[in-house]
């Protein structure tokens, strides 16, 4: 099928389907139950720039940047840019140790219910067999369909299934290589595997022109909704710059036609997009590297990694601590979030030590402590204690630093979850959110407390309760990782 007949079928669909290409009609989306359940997902950066696996996943825009240090690094490394450029890294990307079911097995284990491969990044290459190029991993590099392969994994394992795509800054990416001589072109045409290589938008203003082009736009349509109709993915994942003005109707367009092949093919999708690209309510917002400081009445998400230097795979990469990770993601399931923490694949499609270790541990104490997480709600509070969060992008590299006062609230079934994120020593927890107050005063708790237990520990706590708040003792329970108290309610 070529771009005008897709661009027909796109027509077509939305005409016949309940949702329209407007804010009003997309308004009538309602986030599926399955998503609400689920808080905790794999993100995976893997692609061409994980052969230099040097600064990073932006590797193909820097090293035609003089300004950057890839631009320097290339040179020395592979020679000048206009003998060696990034097109000439594919036949090096050969994914000779791609293992789906390895990586399922993986994700599994992690405890992860929903997968996010990038189908297309910043660069251009397609990680899947495509008709609407050939600059992709089926026919060149691996020569494997590689988002389909996982796809089909995933779903085999009770995994629900996403893509990502990255392919609207493609408009300006490989830009810089047309500012010297290089392999990038005045002459880059539709088709070609650096078109349109436009001029970089001003940092301050990146929605200065020139602006995206209708034939560009409508390229970015047909090559999402092919993603959509090969893969049936409940997620996609959108990167920044589609909030541009230029890119919105082509936008609704995607959500329109993505809705209403969900509704045909009996699937219920989700959209995460960044920066108010959507219309509030017509989709799901994403927090890169940060999250929100309070619990939100909306659901959302966080995407982050398990690196802090780089998204892609690089060889000096430095890794969180999965402790850290772990409070992270306790902390934004109180507030009504989940968690989209990425992974880096080597160029051979290993995974490193680190990451693969790191995803390990999560799916240890998810394994435990799965009912405080999977399936849980929002309580009237979300926390307590001294520790809070700072709102926004790129803001989560470091530790929080919580300490014993430092307490996360979820709702599942009959009881509420009272998540210690640093377990004392001595074992001694107050809570205060659960105070009595005397009859001069609100009381902050009318519950009546069942029973109480410690989320995988066999030691059952002591506890009392006063003015200043529910105090829990046990003598053996020790962890670095948060502990969850189990609250049974009448």
């Amino acid at each position: 099928m070529n771009k005008r007949q897709y661009l027909q079928q796109i027509e077509e669909v939305i005409a016949r389907g309940r949702f329209k290409d407007t804010w009003e009609s997309l308004s009538r989306y309602t986030v599926p139950e399955w998503y609400r359940d689920a808080k905790f997902g794999i993100f995976i950066h893997w692609g061409i720039y994980s052969v230099p696996a040097f600064c990073g996943e932006w590797y193909s825009r820097n090293m035609y940047f003089r300004e950057k240090p890839e631009f320097e690094y290339h040179i020395k490394t592979y020679g000048p840019q206009k003998d060696f450029g990034y097109k000439d890294f594919i036949p090096m990307f050969k994914a000779e140790n791609f293992d789906p079911e390895a990586w399922t097995a993986l994700f599994k284990e992690s405890g992860a219910q929903y997968v996010v491969p990038v189908a297309e990044h910043h660069d251009g290459f397609q990680m899947y067999k495509s008709e609407i190029s050939h600059w992709n991993a089926y026919e060149m590099g691996p020569c494997r369909d590689v988002v389909g392969e996982l796809s089909e994994s995933l779903k085999n394992a009770g995994i629900e299934n996403g893509a990502s795509s990255h392919r609207v800054e493609h408009w300006f990416f490989m830009g810089h290589g047309k500012d010297f001589e290089s392999d990038v072109t005045e002459d880059e045409k539709e088709g070609d595997f650096y078109y349109p290589a436009m001029k970089e938008p001003d940092h301050h203003d990146l929605f200065s022109e020139p602006a995206p082009t209708k034939e560009f736009l409508e390229d970015w349509l047909v090559r999402c909704c092919e993603i959509v109709d090969r893969f049936n993915p409940r997620i996609m994942y959108f990167d920044w710059w589609i909030e541009h003005s230029a890119v919105k109707p082509y936008l609704r367009k995607f959500a329109a036609y993505y809705y209403n092949r969900g509704e045909e093919r009996g699937y219920e999708p989700v959209i995460n997009y960044k920066h108010d690209a959507f219309m509030f309510g017509t989709a799901v917002v994403d927090i890169e590297r940060g999250q929100f400081a309070e619990a939100k009445p909306y659901i959302w998400q966080t995407d982050t990694s398990v690196s802090k230097k780089s998204w892609g795979y690089i060889r000096d990469n430095e890794y969180k601590n999965p402790v850290d990770i772990v409070c992270d993601l306790v902390d934004i399931v109180s507030k009504n979030g989940r968690l989209l923490l990425n992974i880096d694949p080597k160029p051979d499609g290993t995974i490193p030590e680190e990451s693969e270790n790191i995803l390990k541990e999560i799916g240890r104490w998810l394994k435990v402590n799965r009912e405080a997480i999977y399936g849980s709600k929002l309580w009237r509070y979300s926390e307590e204690g001294p520790t809070k969060i700072q709102e926004g992008q790129f803001a989560d590299n470091e530790s929080r630093g919580y300490t014993r006062e430092d307490i996360r609230f979820t709702v599942n079934g009959g009881a509420l979850y009272a998540i210690v994120m640093k377990y004392p020593e001595d074992g001694n927890v107050t809570i205060t959110r659960l105070a009595e107050a005397d009859a001069s005063h609100l009381p902050l708790f009318h519950g009546i407390i069942k029973d109480i237990s410690v989320v995988g520990f066999s030691e059952k706590p002591t506890y009392e309760r006063d003015e200043a708040g529910l105090h829990l003792h046990t003598r053996t329970v020790s962890s670095e990782y948060p502990v969850a108290f189990k609250i049974e309610l009448d």
